[in-house]
């Protein structure tokens, strides 16, 4: 078993983008349960706001409204003629990290760690092309600074040429090659976005979708959603009451000088402990993130 299973356990079952170019928007967010703001001033800022998008962006986050929620920031593309003054803006702000759009290479990364100061926020990259898709694992191990990736199924979508279907089966080898990545490096990774606002039971389905796959949480366009994605995400009551029986019963077990103990009729072994070490930790910190 791992020394430290719930190392870094951060619950991120809702991440909800906000354009940065709405004030009405980020004000409403100090009161959204949402466990992560993505203030984005990428796709959701049109070209000629982009500015006063940035200076809305930098007053909002300095002064740090959004109590424990997790504080993204997402960027132009380096590539655009906002993308430099965004990092260099966004870098000195108490953000939690930075979002990179349009990630296809590790050097992608690099150019922007070097142009980073040592106290920077941390790095998150979009998966949302399909070079970028199949660079998963190298753009994974990319950075110490990297904290987790998040998939762009809607431009992946354009991309591939594929339809966006209930089961979203055209997306389900770039979903699998990004999770592996990322579990492979020890990084977190939410889920794209569901589209239709009105289909309330295919977002619900794709939210399980994106749980029972080993997601740790859904990005979401708007608040009506982050019920929904909190809850599917969530360790359920009686996975939290197996997780702690497991725990229990394990160490009873290596006090009498034993390696695996069954419980219910199922073997348990140090494997099935780290992960419910793991459940119990996100439970606990779930319960103690308070809105601000």
């Amino acid at each position: 078993m791992s020394s430290s299973p719930s190392a870094r356990v951060r619950p991120r079952r809702s991440a909800l983008y906000i354009p940065g170019s709405n004030p009405r928007a980020l004000e409403k967010a100090r009161t959204l349960d949402a466990d992560v703001l993505i203030l984005d001033l990428e796709d959701a800022v049109a070209p000629e706001a982009k500015e006063d998008a940035r200076r809305t962006v930098v007053e909002v986050v300095s002064a740090r409204p959004y109590g424990g929620r997790e504080v993204l920031v997402r960027i132009n593309g380096l590539d655009t003629p906002w993308g430099e003054d965004d990092l260099k803006a966004v870098a000195a702000l108490p953000a939690d990290g930075i979002v990179l759009p349009k990630v296809n290479s590790e050097s992608d990364v690099h150019r922007v760690e070097a142009a980073l100061p040592a106290a920077a926020p941390a790095l998150w990259c979009m998966m949302e092309t399909p070079l970028g898709v199949l660079q998963a694992l190298s753009i994974a191990r990319s950075s110490a600074r990297l904290c987790g990736l998040i998939m762009g199924t809607s431009d992946l979508a354009k991309d591939l040429r594929a339809a966006h279907t209930p089961d979203r089966e055209p997306f389900l080898t770039a979903l699998g090659l990004c999770l592996l990545a990322a579990r492979a490096t020890g990084l977190a990774i939410l889920d794209g976005v569901h589209l239709d606002l009105q289909d309330d039971d295919g977002f619900h389905q794709s939210c399980l979708q994106g749980a029972r796959l080993g997601f740790d949480g859904k990005t979401l366009i708007h608040p009506r959603t982050i019920a929904t994605a909190n809850a599917c995400f969530s360790p359920s009551a009686e996975d939290v009451d197996r997780a702690r029986i497991i725990v229990d019963a394990f160490e009873n077990a290596r006090k009498e000088g034993k390696g695996v103990v069954v419980v219910d009729g199922r073997l348990v072994e140090a494997l099935h402990v780290e992960e419910a070490v793991r459940l119990l930790a996100l439970n606990d910190a779930i319960a103690a993130r308070k809105p601000a």
